[in-house]
């Protein structure tokens, strides 16, 4: 039922952070405040496809 994610920064857009989550009951895209090691801060970090 759990799909593996990918979380990309919105700032670089960089593809940092891998994660699950259950279609069923998440269907819209996953956005979280993480740490990016490239920008060197906490950006917003989006599922990509």
């Amino acid at each position: 039922m759990r799909d593996i994610i990918i979380l990309a920064c919105g700032d670089c857009k960089r593809r940092n952070y891998n994660t699950t989550k259950n279609k069923k009951l998440t269907t819209g895209r996953l956005e979280f405040n993480k740490y990016c090691r490239f920008c060197r801060k906490h950006t917003a970090h989006k599922e990509t496809k």
